[in-house]
C-alpha cells in the first residue's frame, strides 16, 4: 500500500483528495500548514507528500526544505491556485518533483503520484551515493559493500578515525535500504552522563526516578522501523552493556522504571574510532557484545589514504558552503591544491572542510595560493600551542609496565593543562568521558581534575 501525505490548509480539499486517495487503497495523512505537515512527518515518514503552496503559516518551498533535512528522498508534488513561471521554476530547483495547477482532476494527481514514487527508490540510492565524495578505489569498494548490507537488515560496526564520516556512511546505508522512508535516529554514547544514557536509549516510566513527570520513548522507539545509529560505542558503560546486548537480541527494551517490554524493529549501525577488539581485552567492553555489533564489519579509509579525492571534496564544499551562505567561492589555485593533496590530514574529511568553510569567509570571489593553507597551519600550531609535557612523561625507560606509562603520561598531561579534564582529553586524543574513567582507574586525585 501507497503512503501519501496531503497538505492544505483549506479543509475541504483537504478531505476530498483524502477520499480520491483512499478510495483508491492509499495510506493518507492529512496535515492543515507547514508546521503540522513537518511534526507529522517527524512522527510519520512517507514517500510522498502533496502540498499546496501557499499557507498561512508558511510556504510550500518552506515544507519542501523542512522535509528534505528529515528525509532526502521524499517525493514532493505542489499544488496552486496561484501558478506563475518563475515560482514553477524555483520548486523545481529546490527538488519538488511536480508543479500542478488547481483545480486538477484526481486522476492527474494520482498519475503524478505514482510517477514519483516510482523515482523514489532511484533518487534515494543517488542521493545516498553522494554522501560519500571520491572516487578511490578504497571508496568505490566501501560504497559497494555498504550498498551490499543495505538490501539486508543485518547490524553494521563501523570503525574509522575521527571525522572519516562515519554518520555519513550509516545514511548511506540507511538512505540505501527498504527503510529510506522511515526514521533515521542517532544518539552519541560519549554525549550523556551514564545516568542519563539509559533513559536516552531505553525510555522511561513515569515516575521512574525524581523529575519522570511523564513517560518518554527512548531512541529505539523513536527508531521504530527505521535505522538507529550508536556513535561512539566504545564509550558506552559497561553497566549498560547487557541491557543493550538483549535489546539486540530479542528486540524489545525495557523503559526505565516499566514492567512490560516493548517491542522494537530497527537496524542497528554502530561507530567507534576505538579498536574494540582492544577494550575487550582490556576488559572495558562485554566480548559478547562485541560480536553480537559486528556481524557485518566496515571500515573507512583515512583522507591520507586516499588523497586523490582532497580536491573532489574541496570543490564539493566550495559548492555547498558559499551556496548555503551567498558568498562567491574563492578559486584554490593549483599550487594550493597540490599542497592539500600533499597534507597528511590528521583531522581526516572534517579538517578539510573546515578549512574550505575559513577559506569562503575570509577570501569570497578571491583567487588564493599555497601561503593561505600554510598561514592556517601556523595559527592552527599557535593556537594549540601546549605547555611543555615532563620529561618523566616523555622519557621511554625500559621496564617500565604499559599501563605505568600510560598512568604517567595522563597525569603529566592533565598537570601541564592546569588539571583542566577537557583540554588534557583533546590534547591526547581521547573524549571527556574516558579521560574522567582513566583517572578514576588509575586512582588520580579527582580534586586536581575538573
Amino acid at each position: 500500500m501507497s503512503h501519501v501525505m496531503v497538505v492544505d490548509d483549506e479543509a475541504p480539499m483537504r478531505a476530498a483528495l483524502e477520499a480520491h486517495f483512499m478510495r483508491d487503497g492509499w495510506d493518507v495523512t492529512t496535515a492543515y500548514g507547514a508546521n503540522d505537515a513537518l511534526a507529522k512527518f517527524r512522527r510519520m515518514p512517507c514517500p510522498l507528500v502533496v502540498t499546496d503552496m501557499r499557507m498561512p503559516d508558511g510556504d510550500g518551498l518552506g515544507v519542501l526544505r523542512g522535509l528534505r533535512e528529515l528525509a532526502p528522498q521524499v517525493g514532493v508534488i505542489f499544488l496552486t491556485a496561484f501558478a506563475s513561471v518563475p515560482e514553477a521554476v524555483r520548486a523545481m530547483r529546490e527538488g519538488a518533483c511536480d508543479y500542478l495547477v488547481k483545480p486538477v482532476s484526481f486522476e492527474q494527481l494520482k498519475d503524478a503520484a505514482e510517477r514519483v514514487l516510482a523515482r523514489v527508490p532511484e533518487r534515494g540510492a543517488r542521493e545516498a551515493e553522494n554522501l560519500l565524495i571520491g572516487r578511490s578505489a578504497s571508496l568505490r569498494s566501501l560504497q559497494d559493500r555498504a550498498r551490499q548490507v543495505a538490501r539486508t537488515d543485518m547490524d553494521v560496526l563501523v570503525a574509522a578515525e575521527s571525522g572519516t564520516g562515519k554518520e555519513l556512511l550509516a545514511r548511506l546505508i540507511h538512505q540505501a535500504s527498504d527503510r529510506r522512508n522511515r526514521p533515521f535516529v542517532a544518539v552519541n554514547c560519549a554525549a550523556f552522563p551514564e545516568a542519563l544514557l539509559e533513559s536516552e536509549l531505553f525510555g522511561h516510566a513515569r515516575g521512574a526516578f525524581t523529575g519522570a513527570a511523564a513517560a518518554k520513548p527512548g531512541k529505539f522507539e523513536l527508531a521504530h522501523t527505521g535505522t538507529l545509529l550508536l556513535d561512539e560505542i566504545g564509550e558506552l558503560p559497561l553497566l549498560l552493556q547487557p541491557k543493550l546486548l538483549r535489546a539486540l537480541q530479542e528486540r524489545e527494551v525495557d523503559r526505565l522504571g516499566d514492567t512490560r517490554p516493548v517491542p522494537v524493529d530497527v537496524r542497528v549501525i554502530a561507530t567507534t574510532n576505538q579498536p574494540l577488539a582492544s577494550l575487550v581485552e582490556e576488559g572495558k567492553f562485554r566480548a559478547d557484545l562485541y560480536y553480537r555489533l559486528n556481524v557485518v564489519p566496515l571500515s573507512i579509509p583515512p583522507l591520507r589514504d586516499r588523497r586523490g579525492d582532497v580536491p573532489l571534496l574541496v570543490q564539493h564544499f566550495l559548492e555547498k558552503y558559499s551556496r548555503r551562505g551567498g558568498a562567491p567561492a574563492p578559486v584554490f589555485s593549483p599550487e594550493l591544491m597540490e599542497r592539500l593533496e600533499q597534507h597528511a590530514w590528521p583531522g581526516n574529511v572534517r579538517e578539510l572542510e573546515n578549512l574550505v568553510r575559513r577559506a569562503i569567509a575570509l577570501h569570497p570571489g578571491e583567487r588564493i595560493g599555497r601561503e593561505f593553507f600554510e598561514d592556517a597551519v601556523a595559527e592552527e600550531s599557535k593556537g594549540s600551542a601546549k605547555a611543555p609535557v615532563p620529561a618523566a612523561a616523555s622519557t621511554f625507560t625500559p621496564g617500565v609496565s604499559l599501563r605505568d606509562m600510560e598512568r604517567r603520561l595522563l597525569e603529566s598531561t592533565l598537570d601541564a593543562e592546569g588539571g583542566n579534564r577537557t583540554r588534557a582529553a583533546r590534547l591526547l586524543g581521547i573524549c571527556p568521558r574516558t579521560m574522567r574513567n582513566k583517572i578514576r582507574e588509575y586512582g588520580l586525585a579527582p580534586r586536581r581534575y575538573q
